[in-house]
């Protein structure tokens, strides 16, 4: 997962009310050349169903669980199959758990005390939420107190064109959610985002 943001520094964070949206919105996503995208967990047969389709419907996709906040997400977004586990949160327990199924999961950060925490706990990398209260001159003042900071995703509230700036601050990935979709058609500035970024030498 990480190696693959490091080549396309974006994640689409999808909640989809059913299989026929999912499969609409992602094949929108992959068209424009996204490569990262998460699914909301609801921890259920239902989810675990649909989450299994999507994997076998988009093999190109780099597909993982989004809004992860207990075992039983955890447990959903294996049965799954998917790649990887985002939470909003930061719980040890939860960490351990990721570790110990062998599937990398990023917790959620806000503070200092909790991103030292995270990388103390063995976490690969962090979710600065929600990113758009805090701005990215947050992230930018704390390289010199928490230096080196760990790989960092900046998530809640961004929209494409905020991109530029929060690279500048030094995150290393943008993950948009709410802002992607209107009556279900991308935005195109998503699809101008990843031309840009492509241009910019990631390959």
């Amino acid at each position: 997962m990480i190696n693959g943001l490091r080549r396309q520094p974006l994640l689409a964070v999808l909640r989809p009310q059913s299989l026929n949206q999912a499969r609409l919105q992602l094949e929108q996503l992959h068209q424009a050349g996204l490569c990262h995208a998460e699914l909301a967990v609801t921890p259920s047969p239902d989810w675990v169903a649909m989450a299994r389709e999507l994997v076998i419907d988009f093999p190109e996709l780099r597909l993982g669980a989004a809004s992860v906040r207990c075992s039983a997400g955890l447990q959903a977004a294996l049965q799954a199959g998917l790649g990887y586990v985002v939470s909003p949160i930061l719980d040890r327990a939860l960490l351990e758990q990721a570790a110990a199924a062998a599937i990398t999961l990023v917790p959620g950060v806000f503070s200092p005390t909790e991103i030292t925490a995270a990388v103390r706990w063995g976490a690969p990398a962090v979710k600065l939420y929600p990113a758009a209260s805090l701005g990215p001159g947050y992230w930018r003042a704390l390289a010199g107190p928490l230096r080196p900071l760990p790989f960092c995703i900046a998530a809640g509230g961004l929209a494409p064109g905020d991109a530029n700036a929060w690279y500048a601050a030094g995150v290393d990935a943008l993950a948009l959610g709410s802002c992607l979709f209107d009556d279900d058609q991308l935005d195109p500035a998503l699809s101008q985002l990843v031309v840009t970024l492509r241009s910019k030498c990631y390959p």
